[in-house]
């Protein structure tokens, strides 16, 4: 993977708030939560919480005895998510890494992943211990993209397709995990109970290079010579344009027998 400047990285909390108020972040959060089916009593694990966004939409799911488990080992984020959650008291954020669990075993009915696993060292391992964590009948969601799956139309489609295939390549640890985890689930051990896909449609460019992080992967590309210098005018060729474009994220469910 390339290192990256901090400085030309965009602010992680701004990042994730932003996401998570466009249409396309309500819709598929809306359907993570749906396929969870939480219930009053449960206790459900939030892999990777970040600054705490879904965590009172799972509160009121399974209040009023049940109990949410925010998990993140980004200081930052423990603080963000804490801060937000300290009028719910049956709201916990722990700092953690999702490697290695701080939770008893058999103690976790539901968990969540929202685009954590295809950063992490060990995609497989952090199954293994939900395993361990989780109750018979215990159910995780996880949404993961595959960044090949990014579509953008384009008078120069080569410049696109170069571009998805360095960010799932060089940028992100496992940029095509979205296709592999039902198969890294069942030799987990678990039982796969559904594989959806969401496509979301983009069509205002500045909100696709916000989510997708167009232009500065763009800038990156050139300077890791995937891409000729010269290409960044691809980007001023999307303004002039009607602008499309899509990403693909899986979500799969799975269970503990």
């Amino acid at each position: 993977m390339i290192d990256i400047d901090p400085a030309s990285r965009p602010d992680p909390i701004a990042y994730l708030d932003h996401v998570a108020s466009t249409d396309v972040g309500r819709g598929y959060k809306r359907q993570v939560l749906e396929l969870l089916d939480l219930r009053p009593g449960q206790t459900v694990l939030d892999l990777g919480c970040g600054p705490g966004t879904d965590l009172a939409a799972m509160a009121d799911a399974v209040a009023p005895a049940g109990r949410v488990i925010g998990l993140d080992r980004n200081p930052a984020m423990v603080a963000e998510a804490g801060a937000r959650l300290a009028g719910r008291p049956q709201v916990e954020v722990r700092s953690g890494d999702v490697h290695e669990l701080p939770v008893a075993d058999g103690s976790i009915d539901r968990a969540r992943t929202d685009r954590v696993l295809q950063h992490v060292d060990d995609p497989a391992r952090v199954l293994t211990e939900f395993r361990r964590v989780a109750r018979p009948g215990a159910r995780i969601v996880m949404a993961e993209p595959d960044w090949e799956g990014m579509l953008i139309d384009s008078q120069r489609p080569d410049v696109g397709r170069t571009l998805a295939r360095f960010i799932s390549t060089e940028m992100i640890r496992h940029g095509t995990l979205g296709r592999s985890l039902a198969r890294l689930c069942e030799e987990a051990g678990l039982t796969v109970r559904s594989v959806v896909t969401v496509a979301p449609v983009f069509r205002d460019l500045a909100t696709a290079d916000q989510v997708l992080g167009l232009r500065r992967n763009l800038v990156r590309a050139v300077g890791a010579g995937y891409l000729e210098p010269g290409a960044e005018e691809w980007f001023d060729d999307l303004r002039s344009r009607p602008f499309l474009a899509s990403a693909l994220l899986f979500l799969v469910t799975a269970e503990v027998g």
